[in-house]
């Protein structure tokens, strides 16, 4: 393992050499796997291999540089075939590739700090057969803005006495139990009542 890494430090070493013998050449144009088979060749005809200046590999490097990356367009996201959430955020970036010819950049002013959360959770000891009353309040505070999805933190700053960890714990446990019901990560809802409609009593 030690040798691989020690390897891998001297080819990733001579890029970099080898790119600043051209003023203005961004290393990330070398190929790695080119300066990998070259050192590979080298070390199997031992020839050249203390040869003075950027030497074969770097002379290899040079001849075969990619071409300069473009700038990038959208922020790096991990790619899946597969997504559970089939909206995509309208968030200003575009569809497909687009040619970027200037760029601006804005200024946010910094956000308002949240109120910082208790570092311990009051112990709540709930008997046989009684409710939590944490719970009634999540309970409470729910089914007044059913509609509303409400956010783990917002639900812990509310209640005021548990941290934001133990929120997680105890929000996974209630809608386990199907007292609450999670919309998507880290969203919670109330759940509604569905009045079942009523039978037609002459058909019996």
């Amino acid at each position: 393992m030690w040798a691989l890494l020690t390897l891998y430090q001297l080819l990733r070493r001579t890029m970099v050499q080898a790119a600043e013998s051209q003023p203005g050449t961004d290393p990330d144009r070398c190929g790695f796997t080119i300066a990998l088979q070259t050192a590979r060749d080298l070390l199997v005809g031992a020839d050249g291999i203390f040869e003075q200046g950027i030497g074969e590999i770097g002379r290899r490097l040079l001849s075969a540089l990619s071409p300069a990356r473009r700038a990038r367009v959208s922020t790096r996201t991990v790619k899946s075939p597969i997504s559970r959430y089939a909206e995509r955020k309208l968030d200003g970036r575009p569809d497909a590739s687009k040619a970027v010819t200037s760029t601006t950049i804005t200024l946010l002013p910094p956000p308002v700090p949240e109120p910082a959360l208790p570092t311990t959770t009051v112990p709540q000891y709930v008997g046989p057969g009684q409710t939590s009353t944490r719970m009634t309040r999540v309970l409470a505070i729910l089914q007044e803005e059913p509609e509303r999805l409400w956010r783990s933190r917002e639900i812990a700053e509310l209640l005021g006495d548990v941290t934001l960890v133990a929120t997680y714990r105890q929000l996974a446990r209630w809608t386990e139990k199907g007292m609450i019901k999670r919309v998507r990560t880290g969203r919670y809802a109330a759940i509604t009542q569905e009045t079942a409609p009523l039978r037609d009593l002459r058909k019996r």
